[in-house]
């Protein structure tokens, strides 16, 4: 049966309604920038980003429907299409990109340039989208009923609920603002600490709370089961691990350790076992999640390649003459795709020879085939990006070592490689979710797939300036930005070529992850939560209880409950954005000194108990208005 002839959009083909205009472009490139940033930095503290698809669609949805009273759907599904490939291509980058700043502050090479971070950005994220052209077809029109793209569909929901857009809109503002003034408060102002700790007399466990509005929202939009999962990851390093070293550890002095485990506890506190040890047992748990996760996806992802080639074989990759069937011309697509390949090798800037370019291409492309059609069939969040980027690695690493190429050289070619590809999986999947909102509206495919491209082209040039930014004011891989996933593709990159890391602690958190799996937990969020801070853990906890409590509340309509959860996922990305933008500007202070002038904190000199019960406080308000703006949020 042909899917595409049964399947009646909701503009009809023949119908021509305005999407690439003045007003699409704009205001989707500024939102491709400010969620990109917002999630770039969200994802270097925690470990995870979140999609920028729905924020985007509602906030367009309220600039077009409402402030400049058009009637343009198609309109504002092109601005969400541009928006959220800048959070797509933050996610890729910030899983391995950070390596590079990790290795030139150990002094094994210099510090990338910006130019060098924007063209593996750039690359990558135009692969991504060009990849996915033929591939539209084969599993958006010919697999519609079958392939239910969880996120795609969702977002064209919300545009169809256009009527509530400007209230919609109005939320998610509200939780920028709100959050933007908290994080000023707490960061900037230092009038409250940003994370309460407590530890009892006598255990070397230590267990606490940060206040972060962005974090706490993580947990509401990633639910309950979610954020058990990394608070008990958590819970296992801080309070199992950590006392345990301290206790058997003693005065002996352990690798990678330089001082005595007593010496660094007295010193540092849990905070400084934690750096030197339990992040390596965190990084083995991730590394095997990510493992796991891919030899679990296996079968699912050799029958979705195989089903999508056979696809594209029998046809189904062909234009069309509706304008709903248009895509970017194949001459355009294969022409595009050779000159970016002979690009990754030839420029300078990119420390890759033509193996990798080679790798870069079969491997891009079977990646992203695999990425388009799994988060068709489970959604964004459940695509094994990290763990295909593990096996890019793995075998990228094994092979330029086999070659000769190894050292800083190969280090940095690996990283090189295994950064294009991730971005390649991540703005492939984002772009099919994208493609299927736009074939349930009747949206024109060629004019969304070069809104992929503009938003990649944008989020690029933004991501080379934020990262550089971001190291200058905190550094990749201290308390403020742990870094997780990059700080573990370089040490699967170290063990490699060097083979000097601390295995017996790497192995540790291995093993603790196949425990888990054989338990039955999701392994990867609780391996986030082993490497990440507890107070951490425990903030997105709080977020995933809130969304709890609503979704058990007794004498309210499932429908009212409903709409009720989904006004706080929108509040949340709101907060997200928000502190990520205030993040982004307290580091432009930082990096300029300007930060010791905002500081009351030492200028009033307030006592560390006063400042704690503050942050309670604050934390409580946060709450509160996360409630004011979803619970007991007025409708019409």
């Amino acid at each position: 049966m042909n899917q595409q002839n049964e399947f009646k959009p909701y503009v009809p083909a023949e119908k021509i309604t305005p999407e690439i205009t003045v007003t699409s472009i704009i205001l989707g490139v500024l939102l491709s920038v400010v969620f990109g940033a917002a999630n770039a930095y969200l994802g270097l503290r925690v470990g995870m980003t979140v999609s920028a698809s729905i924020p985007a669609a509602v906030i367009s949805m309220g600039v077009i429907r409402v402030i400049m009273r058009k009637n343009s759907i198609l309109e504002s599904n092109l601005v969400q299409t541009i928006g959220s490939a800048g959070e797509s291509l933050a996610a890729g980058a910030i899983f391995t990109l950070p390596a590079l700043y990790l290795w030139a502050a150990e002094g094994k090479m210099d510090k990338p340039g910006m130019v060098s971070i924007t063209l593996i950005a750039l690359i990558g994220g135009l692969l991504g989208v060009f990849f996915m052209v033929p591939l539209r077809n084969a599993l958006i029109v010919k697999e519609h009923g079958v392939l239910p793209y969880p996120e795609g569909t969702a977002c064209a929901e919300v545009l169809l609920a256009g009527e509530e857009g400007g209230a919609n809109a109005s939320t998610v503002f509200a939780g920028m603002g709100f959050a933007a003034l908290f994080k000023f408060i707490i960061d900037g102002l230092k009038l409250v600490a940003g994370e309460v700790t407590f530890a009892v007399k006598g255990f070397a466990g230590a267990i606490g709370t940060q206040i972060y509005p962005a974090v706490m929202s993580v947990g509401y939009i990633c639910g309950a089961r979610i954020s058990s999962y990394m608070f008990a990851g958590g819970v296992l390093s801080w309070c199992v691990i950590i006392p345990l070293v301290v206790l058997f550890g003693g005065d002996s002095v352990m690798y990678p350790g330089t001082a005595p485990i007593s010496e660094m506890f007295a010193e540092g506190g849990a905070s400084a076992i934690w750096g030197s040890y339990i992040r390596y047992i965190g990084a083995g748990a991730l590394a095997a999640g990510g493992i796991i996760s891919l030899i679990k996806s296996l079968p699912m992802i050799v029958s979705t390649f195989t089903g999508a080639m056979k696809s594209m074989a029998g046809g189904s990759g062909v234009t069309g003459n509706l304008r709903t069937e248009q895509n970017i011309s194949m001459k355009i697509v294969i022409a595009a795709i050779v000159i970016l390949t002979v690009l990754v090798w030839l420029v300078p800037a990119i420390p890759v020879n033509p193996l990798g370019a080679v790798i870069v291409v079969v491997f891009g492309f079977f990646f992203a085939a695999v990425s388009s059609r799994m988060v068709g069939l489970v959604g964004s969040s459940n695509n094994p990006v990290s763990g295909m980027a593990i096996a890019t690695l793995l075998i990228t690493t094994l092979l330029l070592k086999l070659t000769g190429k190894v050292g800083a050289p190969g280090m940095m070619s690996a990283i090189a490689i295994g950064s294009i590809i991730c971005i390649v999986s991540a703005i492939a999947g984002d772009t099919s979710q994208d493609l299927k909102t736009g074939y349930l509206l009747g949206a024109t495919p060629k004019k969304q797939q070069y809104g992929e491209l503009l938003g990649v082209v944008a989020a690029a040039f933004a991501i080379g300036g934020t990262l550089n930014l971001l190291d200058a004011a905190w550094g990749f891989g201290s308390e403020q930005l742990g870094a997780p996933q990059a700080t573990l593709m370089k040490l699967i990159i170290e063990g490699v070529m060097d083979g000097n890391l601390p295995w017996a602690l790497v192995f540790t958190g291995a093993f603790i992850a196949i425990v888990v799996e054989v338990i039955g937990i999701p392994v990867l969020p609780f391996a986030i939560g082993t490497y990440l801070p507890v107070q951490l853990n425990a903030c997105i906890m709080v977020g995933g209880l809130i969304r709890l409590a609503m979704e058990k509340m007794k004498g309210k309509k499932e429908e009212d409950k409903k709409t009720m959860i989904n006004d706080g996922v929108l509040f949340c990305s709101g907060m997200i954005a928000g502190e990520g933008l205030v993040g982004i500007l307290l580091a432009l202070f930082a990096v300029f000194g300007l930060d010791k002038a905002l500081d009351l904190s030492a200028k009033l000199g307030i006592p560390t108990g006063v400042s704690e019960i503050g942050s309670l406080v604050l934390f409580a308000i946060i709450i509160l208005t996360t409630l004011k703006f979803s619970l007991w949020k007025k409708r019409k």
